[in-house]
Parts: C-alpha cells; sequence; structure tokens
C-alpha cells in the first residue's frame, strides 16, 4: 500500500515513511491510493467479533506492509484497552462515548496508536524524532500521554494561550520527561500554521526529523475509523438506517468515519456539526471554500478557521459536490444553541454532555427532522469534566471529579510563551 500526496498523486510512498514525515514535501496531506471493501460477512458477522480484531481487519490493508501482524496486534492492543459504549438516550438518539481512554477523549485511540507505530518505527534509528504538534484543546493531551516516555521521540506541543480549558492545559502541560509545551499568543490556527511552516523549512528539517501527531497524520487519522465499526456493531440490532453526526473542527474523526463506509461499513448518513467556525456548512451550501479567522467558542476544541482534513473529505467524492452533499450534511451552532441543548437533555433525561457533544446532537436533531425514520448516533467527544466550567455553570451541577483528572489538578504547569514563528524556529534549531 502505498500513499500518495493530495497535492501531487505522483508523489508516492510507504506508510512508515508517510507516518514519520507526517506531511508530504509539497505541503500535500497523505492518502491510502486505495480503499479495498472488507468482506460482506465481515459486517453480517460483527457482532461475533472482538474490538481488536475489528480493527485489526479494518487496518491491516493500509499498514500490513510496513507492520508485521504480530506487531499490529500488539499495537491495536496497547492502543484499545477501554470501551466504547452507544449509549441510548431517546428515540432513535444514541450517543457513542468516547471519553473512556486515559485522557477522556477521542483523540486517544489516534495517538496511542500513532505512538505505538512510531516507536516500532524508531527502534535502532540513531536520530530522534521530533513529534510538532498544534491544539486547540484534546490533541494536546492525548498526544502528551500517548508519548510520554516513547524512546528516540521529542514532543513539542503549540497550543492558544487562554483558549484550552485548564484540565485540557494540566493535561498538556505537566507530564514533562519528553513533552514540551510552548504557549502561543494567537489562535489554534495561528498554531497550525506554525506546525505546517516548521516542515517546510529546510534550516529545521535538515537539523531535525520532524513529524506531526495532528490529524494530518495518517497514523492519527486513519485509526479513528475503528470507532465507527465499533458502533455499528453496537447499532446494528437496531434494523434501522444509521446516521452518524461528528463535531467537527478539523474534520479528520469524521473523514475517518467515511473511510469506513468506503470499507463497506452500512450507514445512510454523515452530518458534520460545528460551532459558528461555519466554513464547512456554508461550503455545502454555497458550493464556495473560504477559510476564516477562528473564533473562540465554548466548543473550543472545534474552533478552526481552516479545517486541515476536508480536503481528505472533498478529495474522496472526487470534489463532486453534488456526491458529497448526498452523504453529508453540515450545520452550525451557536454557544447558546449549545447551552440550551445541554439543558435540555439533562432535564429530560439527566444524561450530561459536553459543548462538543451537544453540537453533535443538535445536528442529528436538524437532520433528523427531516429523516425522522433514522437511527442517529452523536459522537460525544470528550468527557464533560473536560469543560467544568462552563458544563457546571450552564446546568448547576457539580460534577465528580474522576481518578484520570484528578491525578494532574495539584501539578506544576510548564510551558514555554511564544508569539512568533521565529520563536518556534529558534527553538527548534537549538
Amino acid at each position: 500500500m502505498q500513499f500518495y500526496s493530495l497535492n501531487d498523486p505522483d508523489h508516492r510512498t510507504s506508510f512508515k515513511n508517510a507516518v514519520v514525515s507526517g506531511i508530504a514535501p509539497d505541503k500535500g496531506l497523505y492518502f491510502p491510493e486505495r480503499i479495498t471493501p472488507l468482506e460482506p460477512d465481515f459486517f453480517e458477522n460483527i457482532e461475533a467479533l472482538s474490538n481488536h480484531e475489528i480493527a485489526f481487519r479494518a487496518i491491516h490493508q493500509f499498514v500490513h506492509e510496513d507492520i508485521p501482524d504480530h506487531i499490529l496486534k500488539e499495537i491495536i492492543a496497547n492502543t484499545l484497552d477501554f470501551d466504547f459504549p452507544v449509549f441510548d438516550l431517546e428515540e432513535n438518539v444514541a450517543t457513542l462515548e468516547l471519553f473512556h481512554g486515559p485522557t477522556m477523549a477521542f483523540k486517544d485511540v489516534g495517538a496511542r496508536f500513532m505512538a505505538n507505530c512510531l516507536g516500532y518505527f524508531s527502534q535502532g534509528e540513531k536520530q530522534e524524532v521530533t513529534v510538532l504538534v498544534a491544539t486547540s484543546g484534546d490533541t494536546g493531551g492525548a498526544v502528551a500521554n500517548g508519548f510520554l516516555g516513547v524512546e528516540g521521540v521529542h514532543v513539542v506541543i503549540l497550543y492558544p494561550s487562554g483558549k484550552v480549558s485548564d484540565i485540557q492545559e494540566k493535561q498538556l502541560t505537566t507530564l514533562g520527561q519528553n513533552i514540551e509545551a510552548m504557549e502561543v499568543d494567537g489562535t489554534f490556527d495561528d498554531c497550525q500554521r506554525m506546525v505546517k511552516t516548521a516542515f517546510l523549512d529546510q534550516e529545521i528539517t535538515q537539523h531535525r526529523k520532524l513529524t506531526s501527531a495532528n490529524s494530518i497524520n495518517v497514523a492519527r487519522w486513519l485509526p479513528q475509523l475503528f470507532y465507527f465499526l465499533f458502533a455499528y456493531k453496537q447499532a446494528k440490532s437496531k434494523g434501522k438506517d444509521i446516521v452518524f453526526s461528528v463535531p467537527s473542527g478539523n474534520f479528520g474523526n469524521i473523514c475517518a468515519g467515511m473511510v469506513a463506509q468506503k470499507l463497506g461499513m452500512p450507514v445512510k448518513h454523515f452530518v458534520a456539526s460545528t460551532n459558528v467556525n461555519d466554513v464547512v456548512p456554508k461550503y455545502m451550501e454555497q458550493g464556495v471554500y473560504e477559510p476564516m479567522p477562528s473564533v473562540a467558542t465554548i466548543s473550543n476544541a472545534m474552533d478552526v478557521g481552516d479545517p486541515s482534513n476536508f480536503v481528505r473529505i472533498r478529495h474522496l467524492y472526487q470534489d463532486d459536490l453534488d456526491a458529497l452533499r448526498e452523504n453529508l450534511s453540515s450545520y452550525s451552532f451557536t454557544d447558546s444553541m449549545t447551552r440550551n441543548a445541554m439543558k435540555e437533555v439533562y432535564s429530560n433525561s439527566g444524561y450530561v454532555m459536553d459543548p462538543h457533544g451537544a453540537v453533535g446532537y443538535l445536528g442529528l436533531k436538524a437532520y433528523q427532522k427531516s429523516h425522522p425514520d433514522t437511527f442517529g448516533i452523536f459522537l460525544e467527544t470528550a468527557h464533560p469534566v473536560k469543560f467544568l466550567n462552563v458544563v457546571e455553570e450552564t446546568l448547576d451541577v457539580q460534577l465528580e471529579i474522576p481518578s484520570q483528572i484528578q491525578k494532574i489538578m495539584g501539578k506544576e504547569k510548564k510551558s514555554m510563551p511564544i508569539r512568533s514563528y521565529a520563536e518556534l524556529k529558534t527553538f527548534l534549531l537549538q
């Protein structure tokens, strides 16, 4: 299996090289040369398979030339040691809880998978790999946890000052060891721009071996297809057309779900739910893609004004907007609408949603207005406690702090403030 640059299909490389380099030399994202559907009996008998078996068979075609089967099974076992329950909320509405991992966010899967892959690829290498990553919230903590102590790997995390929650900041600034946090005076888009610029800066790349742990990296992005398959396994018995609503920021998560669909997973439709950073909803409506400066919201992990992975989604549909509209709807929601949804669901069922899950719920309900006879699953991408102030203030409740969070609360924050790319470059060249 080769992976090619979306900027230049003639540039091809292996899965290993795509992971280690992170992004193509021409700044393009890597994409698999083909997606071969799994055998029909895989989906017919999916209830009989363990999550580890499902993940192995789903990812195998993309990685087997670079990762032996026994190593791949070890990587999957190290990645998937927690649950992915589908919780029925109301008639024809359920949530897929993706917050049962070590940092209580959906990105634990991709970060751990990538960390294990990079750890395997780094064995025997003389030069240390520097993982350079931008985060709008949960990516930083998941990457820090996944790569903590991985030999031969140094992690540098850029995050926007004052624009992540207190708990998110603790998760990425308190671990030490091979993890370095840089607090950027700017937005997530500024952080992401610095990361992309560094990859193209030959002064840096001649000095350091760089890779990215954002969802632009294929090893972070592809394994996110696992939990869509796990959800299908649990919802198949409902006997209805399944719709997934995904709270979307950089659009890697929903794109991975679409890859699961290309593998043959029966699903009727996807909904990309966004906050007021509505570049994609406008594109789906008007057919014009216009990046915008990101706006700060209570669902901060989705505060992205130029989502990197949407180019992968457009490529899946050969840039045919009509074909994409057949399979994807996209809606945006304000903070006020998000808070109202959180209150409504809590009042009706006692279920506590985080702001991102609430946006996913709103998108699903919007779609089901005209498609009522579907079974909808919205992704609850992070534990509500990670947005403690917003949730407690909105719902007038006091949340119990899980053990994963308690152990970091008293630790000292350590970060390096920076204002410009020049400061990042100076640090990387030291």
